[in-house]
Parts: structure tokens; sequence; C-alpha cells
């Protein structure tokens, strides 16, 4: 376990890989940035785009799709260049974590500001099309999509809740299961990934861990950090066998930052199943 980056991000969030420039972007979205930081060279840089980003994805188009505030926006990787799609929500609104499945579509989810009511879901953007899919939530995380794109796993944080949906031949999440309760002794669920054997990782808050889930539920491991707050993880690298963890020092009080001086920072750590690359967004109809 490594701390690559001790940026002391206030609610670090959403890595992502990018292998055309071997490098790893993440989001920081109280603080309104966007981070990246290519391992070969070291080499980090941050971008200013207030407003809130939630995620980033890349764009099959080139460039990347960034999830901020109520939409979806081009980003060429130094500002933003265009807006792709407005989701209708209350003002409390705010998107918060996605995904693209193998076929391009991008699944992303939306929340409650507050953290308390459960006005956020799941929606989709598939076609030039922008639709709300299910998924109610005040806190909405992930989501993942399996390799064969018949199965999306989406968080409910406040719950403490991993579920599993069908997603229909209309791109509906139907079925839904729980694939998951977390203690909340143990932390609470954030962001969630799947790795190439369709075993799940999610980042617990709070909880001082992230943990790999086998598609039957089974906690197959467990890494320690040495902060509370994982937020989610990224698989990088040449051979996507190095696990990026976004953390977070978010509402932590003056003893617990002096008792975690690298709470907000960018970590890494080895794994012995590679992930997956990133699929790519298509944005044009």
């Amino acid at each position: 376990m490594e701390c690559v980056w001790p940026i002391g991000a206030t609610l670090g969030e959403g890595p992502l890989w990018d292998d055309r420039t071997d490098t790893l972007w993440f989001v920081d979205i109280i603080s309104g940035r966007v981070h990246a930081y290519t391992p070969a060279t070291g080499a980090q840089r941050t971008i200013e785009t207030g407003g809130y980003p939630g995620f980033l994805l890349v764009d099959e188009a080139g460039g990347f799709v960034l999830g901020r505030g109520h939409a979806l926006e081009h980003f060429d990787g130094e500002r933003v260049t265009g807006e792709i799609a407005r989701v209708e929500m209350r003002d409390g609104n705010r998107l918060n974590d996605g995904t693209v499945d193998p076929s391009g579509r991008i699944w992303f989810g939306s929340m409650d500001f507050g953290c308390e009511l459960p006005t956020g879901a799941v929606h989709l953007f598939a076609d030039g099309a922008l639709r709300t899919v299910g998924g109610e939530a005040a806190i909405t995380n992930g989501p993942a999509v399996t390799t064969d794109g018949r199965f999306l796993y989406h968080v409910d944080t406040a719950a403490g809740l991993i579920w599993r949906f069908d997603i229909d031949a209309n791109h509906m999440l139907v079925d839904g299961e729980i694939f998951a309760t977390i203690d909340p002794a143990d932390g609470t669920p954030d962001g969630v990934v799947l790795d190439s054997e369709d075993h799940l990782w999610v980042g617990l808050w709070g909880g001082w861990a992230a943990r790999r889930y086998a598609p039957d539920g089974t906690i197959v491991q467990v890494v320690r950090f040495p902060v509370a707050n994982i937020t989610k993880i990224a698989f990088g690298g040449p051979d996507l066998k190095t696990a990026y963890a976004t953390t977070a020092r978010d509402n932590m009080d003056e003893a617990a930052l002096a008792d975690q001086p690298l709470a907000g920072g960018l970590f890494a750590f080895p794994v012995d199943v590679p992930g997956r690359l990133a699929s790519r967004a298509i944005v044009a109809a």
C-alpha cells in the first residue's frame, strides 16, 4: 500500500484509468477539481472546473464525458467544452458516480446533496437519449455493469446496501436483489467497480478498507488502509494489476485529520486479478 499522491482531497472520487495516456484521473467533488496522475513520470495536474464534478468517463470520440452538477458534459482534459445532456431533477440533487457498459452506454447516478431524501436514481444515456431507469436512493454509488452486460450493481449508500439488477431488453433495471449488506460497524458502501473476473470491489466510507466480493456475494479479500474514508477503486498500469483508490477528508475534525494525515490522498496497491479497461462512451446518436 502506497500513497502515491498525498493531495488531501476533500471528496476524492471517480478514479478512471485512461489507457490512451496511461494516466489515472479522478475528481474532488466538493473542491470542484479534476486531477490527473501519470505513474510513469510522476506528473500531477489539477484542473479547476467548479460545479461539483462527480465522475469522468472515456469518450469514444476522444476526450472525456464529465458528470457535473446536473449535466453530462464534454471535457477535453483541460476544460469543459460543451453540454451533452441535462438531467431534469430538483435543485437539491447532483450527479454522483457513473460508468460505461461494454456497448458504450452511460449509466450514472444522482443523489440528494443533503444525503437524506431518497430523490436520487440511476439514469441511462444511450442512442442520444437520456432517461431514468430505477434504483431510487438518497445517495447512489456505482453503478457497475458485468462483462456480458446482463447485470448492474447499484449502491444505496445511506441504507448500507449493494443491489444487483437485471438489465432488461429495454435497458431498465428489473428484478433487483440485495447483493450485500454492510454492517454500519464496517462503514458504508461507496463506489464499486468490477474486475476481469466480474468480482466486485467496494470502497468503505468510514471503514478503513476496500472489499472484494465474489459473484455469489462472498467476501474474498479485504484491503486495509491508513485512512478511514475509501471512496472508489480503479485498475491501472500496463497489466491493469495496480489498484488505485481515492479517499476523502470531508467532515473530519482536527483530531481525525491529525490521526490521518494522508486522508484524501490517492493510494495504490497490487492485485492478483487484473481489472478491465474502461469502456468507451458513445455520445453521438
